[in-house]
């Protein structure tokens, strides 16, 4: 099989050819268009020296241009990684060096981050720029003009490299998951099944191309279900997400609780533009119920909630639009399997008890490049190791409770922070919150409670007061924090996830042996 024409047969053969394939701002590109460009860059890069299971490393903002180079690469069976535009220096030459890259394709504003990653490089792969040219690198542009717009594709075993999509490195240097053609199939399994995507139908997503979020559903399964993908450039804001929403008007919006609460505070949620979206989907941290309340006041329409990995390439749960419920992440997806795994290995068929969520899926990725260890790991007999921690109820829901490592033992009893920040986020004087563990003077891990108060001189002494009583009233004891961090805004990650190892590491220089 050929992933290029896998992700846009169904349009070019099913009469979709001149219909738009991307919306990115006065641009558009039918897939017609589209298949021309993958096959003259397809070209340029086989010119370039690229060959079959190649890697096309791609540090290029979200354009037409990045779809030309990633299904270039594909139809010629090189292999495209699309990197995080935030990425550092360190990590980009790692990256260079990991991949063992063929050709780079880079965005013009980031051309001195890789003349600085290359400086400890024994040597940098051919680099082309996505747009314009210079004197010492070649535009894809100029290359493309080169070639015909008919290439003949390689086709590859089904279990061959389709792409790679690197972890944010969070922890640790960054790690490659490898995934296979076969993949492709099966990637726009639920878009169409759940949420009723049709050809022709509008959808964007406020998280960038390279994230698996945005490149899962707004790519591959967009592109196979013959979609149109709408585009924004830079990183975003609430304010270019409500333009784009209005000008656009995409059918199905994907994007992050953190954006779905700046629109609402800067009173863009309720714009006629914005409420003609059929639904909302959110994943990359957990969704605050009181977020989904004021969302659907706001809207009319729920954010639903789910949850996905760079190793699972979509989403495993999720709400349905015909089945949400405000807390819960969700239920699994068709064609995925789960289960929770106790701290023992066992298999936890009680509700309501607590468990490493494990995922069997089609989409799963085969491993992480040259590295064993960590494949290991994380993946066992097609099963994936998810690290987030979940229990499910009585109606077969799934709840997020934290990540594995996330998880506290207080007093004897688990603990997971989401259920505590959940309970502080009802108070309308708190704007962000998060919980982790530290080590007092007697050895014992006890809670912090880290705040971003909505108002920074708020009267910290009444709201601890406040907050004490409410989760005593509604909260074991042992889930009571009893020491309060105050920051101007909590560590995440370029997805919005919280970055818990930083807040451990405030709090412990902050309170480590107080008792």
């Amino acid at each position: 099989m050929n992933g290029a024409d896998e992700l846009l047969g169904t349009a070019l053969h099913g009469g979709l050819a001149e219909s738009p394939a991307i919306l990115a701002g006065e641009r558009e590109i039918s897939y017609s268009e589209l298949a021309a460009a993958a096959c003259r860059c397809g070209g340029a890069f086989r010119k370039c020296g690229v060959e079959a299971q190649d890697r096309v490393l791609l540090l290029v903002d979200d354009s037409p241009e990045f779809f030309f180079a990633y299904l270039g690469a594909m139809k010629i069976g090189a292999v495209p990684v699309a990197l995080n535009l935030r990425t550092s220096a360190g990590e980009l030459g790692f990256i260079i060096e990991d991949s063992g890259c063929k050709l780079i394709v880079v965005g013009p504003e980031f051309v001195a981050l890789l003349d600085q990653a290359g400086l400890g490089l024994k040597a940098m792969p051919m680099v082309v720029l996505s747009e314009g040219r210079s004197d010492e690198r070649p535009g894809l542009a100029d290359l493309m003009q080169e070639q015909p717009a008919e290439l003949d594709s390689v086709s590859l075993d089904p279990d061959g490299m389709a792409l790679w999509m690197y972890t944010s490195g969070t922890t640790g240097t960054p790690k490659a998951a490898v995934h296979r053609l076969r993949s492709l199939r099966a990637a726009d399994r639920y878009l169409a099944a759940v949420y009723g995507v049709e050809p022709g139908e509008r959808l964007f997503c406020t998280s960038k191309l390279f994230f698996a979020f945005s490149l899962g559903h707004i790519l591959l399964a967009g592109l196979r279900l013959g979609a149109t993908a709408v585009l924004n450039a830079g990183w975003p804001s609430a304010q270019a997400i409500a333009a784009v929403v209005e000008r656009h008007r995409p059918d199905v919006v994907f994007s992050v609780p953190t954006l779905y609460r700046s629109l609402l505070e800067e009173d863009l949620a309720g714009s006629a533009a914005v409420c003609s979206v059929r639904h909302f989907i959110s994943a990359g941290e957990r969704l605050p119920e009181r977020l989904f309340r004021q969302w659907l006041a706001a809207t009319g329409h729920p954010i639903l909630e789910g949850i996905g990995a760079t190793e699972a390439l979509m989403m495993f749960l999720g709400n349905r639009p015909d089945d949400y419920c405000p807390g819960a992440t969700g239920k699994p997806f068709p064609g995925i399997e789960v289960r929770l795994v106790g701290d023992t290995g066992e298999t936890i068929a009680d509700a309501d008890t607590p468990g490493v969520l494990w995922v069997r899926s089609e989409c799963l990725a085969a491993g992480y490049w040259n590295q064993a260890a960590r494949t290991a790991a994380a993946f066992d007999a097609g099963w994936y190791r998810t690290g987030d921690v979940f229990v499910r109820d009585g109606d077969g829901r799934y709840q997020h409770q934290g990540r594995a490592d996330d998880m506290l033992k207080i007093s004897g009893q688990w603990v997971g922070p989401a259920e505590i920040e959940e309970a502080v986020l009802k108070n309308a004087k708190v704007s962000e919150a998060a919980v982790v563990g530290f080590e007092d003077g007697g050895g014992f891990v006890r809670l912090a409670l880290c705040l971003v108060p909505r108002d920074p001189a708020v009267d910290r002494e009444n709201l601890e007061r406040e907050l004490t009583d409410a989760l005593t009233a509604e909260l074991s004891i042992y889930k009571c924090p009893r020491r309060f961090v105050y920051l101007e805004e909590l560590p995440k990650t370029a997805t919005g996830k919280m970055q818990r190892f930083k807040l451990r590491a405030v709090v412990g220089e902050k309170l480590s042996g107080t008792s």
